[in-house]
This record gives structure tokens, C-alpha cells and sequence, in this order.
């Protein structure tokens, strides 16, 4: 009798402990890959993303040697020499094989980055949304701290005191823009902290640390996946404006570099800074078409509405 008591109130709980793990069902993952890739704007920036990204693993191949050697005359305009078909800078280098080159370090820069933010992010927004009271009250604090100096100036700061090299810009960067992160992850978790697949997990005797991250982190990935589109496209726009400053790697091409060094040429040889640029603008806006569409397909609260 006290058995089916017991069962008779904690049935409702088990069950909704299985809507948590819907985050984790493969039925609606396939359900939602399916719908991400009916969708036109998410597959024209999936195929921008591929194409930039294939360009970048294959430039030792398809750009053999060094990219900042002088392989031909100097400004030949695209489309001028079947051999440099993107030009030349004022030097002779090939701006095809800076391009290439240059992606490998965007690219990068930005993924890296955007990792180290958001591991930063997540583990500060988590536990202080989980645990609140003072532990709460440090994190925010420490939080607004670090937002209190603006990011970019941040960024410039710590490359400055150290030696300019990719490393450093991307663990600067990385180290710069998790607070927003973070109060986004915290918000998430107050918000599902008391729900009651949550209860459901305490009540069965999971710790902490499987409540944080088996089951209420799930729940609060679709809003972080779209800020990762955001922080990869903000990575590689501050590592591009680092560089074009001359704050960049001296040894590695990237495409801010490459903008950098053409902008005192934008009346007589305006390409050198336009085909990075477009280069740029491309990729970030890819990023953001696939965040969204990945946020549409993908957010549990989106897909019960339908």
C-alpha cells in the first residue's frame, strides 16, 4: 500500500524527468536535423561555412609555400593574369593565396576562441545560476567586473603586454567575451532549477553535477548554440580589427592583415582590401544564418509550440 503511495507520487515526476531527456532524444534530434536542412537560409550559410572552411585545410595544397613571398608583378588586378586570379598586392604576392591562408588563421582564431568562451560561460553562468545565495552574488559580481571594461580595449590590452601572436590573440579573445555567456547560462538555469524533472533527479539521489550538466544544461543549450554563431563571428571580426591595427601575428596571414596593409591603397588598388573584406562579411553572415536556423530547429520549447 505505501509502495503504490510512493510510486503514486513520484510516477508523475519520473515522467517528467523524460521531458529533460527529450534534449537527448534521438527521434527529435533527427527530427530537428530535418528541419534545419529544409531550410534555405541555414543551407546557403552551411555551404558559405564548408567552402571557407575546405579553402582553409586545403591552402597548403591549392597555395603551396609561403603566401607572403613575391611570386609575380606587382597590382595585377583580378582577373588581369590567369595565374593570380584575385591579383597581386603592391609587393607581388598572390592575394588568392593570403586569402586561403588567411582563413586558416580567421577561422581559427574564431572557433578557438568561441570554445574558451563558452566553457568559461557555461561553467560560471551554471554554477552560479544552480546554487545562488553568495555563491550567486561573487560570480554576478565578478561577472559585472569584467564587463565594466569594454571588450575590445580588453582585448588590446593583454596583446599589447605580450608578444602578438595567434595564441594570444585567441586566448585574449577567448578570455574577453564570456560574460555574456555566462548571464545567459544563469538566467537558464534559475529559470529550470526548481522545475520538476529537476526535482525528480534530486529525489532519485543524482548529485549535483548530473543535475548541472545531464540534466538541466541540455535544456538551456538552444539559446547558447545561437550565442556561439555570435561569438565565432565576434572572434573573427576582433582578431581582423587587431590586425588591421597591427596588433596581429607579424608571421601569419589573416584576412584582417590583409586589409590592413591594402587600406593605404583603396583609391589605385581597391581589391586588396575588398576581397578580404567580402571574405569577412560572407563568413560572419553565414555564421549568423546557421545560428538562427539551428536555434529554430533545435530549441525544445520552439518544437513543442509545433
Amino acid at each position: 500500500m505505501n509502495d503504490a503511495i510512493a510510486q503514486s507520487r513520484t510516477g508523475p515526476l519520473r515522467q517528467n524527468t523524460h521531458l529533460s531527456a527529450s534534449a537527448r532524444d534521438p527521434g527529435r534530434w533527427r527530427a530537428a536535423w530535418g528541419g534545419f536542412l529544409r531550410d534555405p537560409a541555414a543551407l546557403a550559410g552551411l555551404a558559405i561555412l564548408l567552402s571557407a572552411v575546405l579553402v582553409a585545410v586545403f591552402a597548403p595544397v591549392l597555395f603551396p609555400g609561403d603566401p607572403q613571398d613575391m611570386v609575380g608583378p606587382a597590382l595585377v588586378w583580378p582577373g588581369q593574369d590567369a595565374a593570380f586570379l584575385l591579383g597581386t598586392d603592391s609587393l607581388g604576392r598572390d592575394v588568392a593565396a593570403g586569402l586561403a591562408h588567411g582563413a586558416r588563421v580567421s577561422l581559427s582564431v574564431g572557433a578557438v576562441a568561441a570554445v574558451i568562451s563558452l566553457t568559461i560561460g557555461i561553467l560560471v553562468g551554471a554554477i552560479s545560476g544552480y546554487y545562488g545565495g553568495w555563491v550567486d552574488d561573487v560570480l554576478v559580481r565578478f561577472t559585472e567586473l569584467v564587463q565594466t571594461v569594454p571588450t575590445f580595449l580588453f582585448v588590446i590590452v593583454i596583446v599589447t603586454i605580450g608578444q602578438p601572436s595567434v595564441w594570444l590573440i585567441l586566448l585574449a579573445i577567448g578570455s574577453a567575451c564570456w560574460p555574456v555567456t555566462a548571464r545567459l547560462v544563469r538566467a537558464e538555469f534559475r529559470s529550470l532549477r526548481e522545475s520538476e524533472f529537476v526535482l525528480a533527479a534530486r529525489s532519485q539521489g543524482f548529485g549535483n553535477a548530473w543535475v548541472i550538466f545531464r540534466e538541466i544544461l541540455p535544456n538551456a543549450l538552444p539559446p547558447v548554440i545561437v550565442t556561439t554563431s555570435v561569438l565565432v563571428a565576434t572572434a573573427i571580426l576582433m582578431e581582423s580589427a587587431l590586425s588591421f591595427l597591427g596588433l596581429g601575428d607579424p608571421n601569419a596571414v589573416s584576412w584582417g592583415s590583409m586589409i590592413g596593409e591594402g587600406r593605404e591603397m583603396l583609391r589605385t588598388a581597391w581589391y586588396l582590401s575588398a576581397v578580404p573584406g567580402v571574405a569577412i562579411v560572407l563568413t560572419v553572415l553565414a555564421l549568423n544564418l546557421v545560428g538562427d536556423a539551428i536555434n529554430d530547429a533545435f530549441n525544445p520549447r520552439l518544437a513543442a509550440r509545433a
